[in-house]
């Protein structure tokens, strides 16, 4: 009985790390549908998304460092704080979806615009670590996890954007956002 309820409980985490991931994917995602929409080469796809994975991972790696040294700090009301967190940075990612704001216009194709947009795309990442990193998570699969579909939305965004026309853009981040906002308040319950 123990080993179905263990396996369950691993289950179960593994899906809400599967759903933070694509949560998490979506910001490389739309924003990869507006520089796709300019007209990109195959090659810079996938050099962006491999930069866009690589924070995806290291980003999050750092938060959950930091996370489990305030779960140590914190005790049980590190639980209550991780959820508030996530309740708060889904809410902000609903809020910019709708709120508009002037897009600046960077060249992908040079180092640190490349650097910049991964960094712009995978910082909501460090503070979903510093969250997971309050709860009791397998490090190298939530990390892996993040990575893989930081870069794969952002191939797919990157590889629509270049296809088609801006009908996610907003629509992705908000539904990463609330995403958020559902664990969020999972964590505070």
């Amino acid at each position: 009985m123990a080993v179905v309820s263990a396996a369950s409980a691993h289950a179960g985490q593994l899906l809400t790390v599967l759903m933070m991931a694509v949560a998490l994917g979506m910001d490389a995602f739309s924003l990869g549908i507006g520089i796709g929409l300019k007209g990109i080469r195959l090659l810079h796809i996938l050099r962006i998304s491999i930069v866009t994975a690589l924070f995806h991972i290291i980003m999050p790696l750092v938060g959950l460092f930091m996370g489990q040294y305030a779960s140590a700090l914190l005790g049980d009301v590190a639980m209550l704080a991780g959820g508030g967190l996530l309740l708060l940075l889904g809410a902000h990612m609903v809020y910019s979806a709708f709120h508009n704001n002037p897009m600046v216009t960077l060249d992908y194709r040079s180092t640190w615009s490349l650097l910049l947009f991964a960094l712009s795309v995978s910082i909501d990442s460090l503070s979903v670590g510093v969250s997971l990193g309050l709860f009791s998570t397998d490090i190298i699969l939530t990390v892996l996890l993040f990575g893989a579909f930081g870069g794969l939305m952002s191939i797919l965004g990157l590889w629509l954007g270049r296809n088609a026309g801006r009908w996610a853009g907003k629509y992705g981040e908000a539904l990463g956002g609330i995403i958020l906002v559902a664990f969020g308040i999972r964590f505070l319950l």
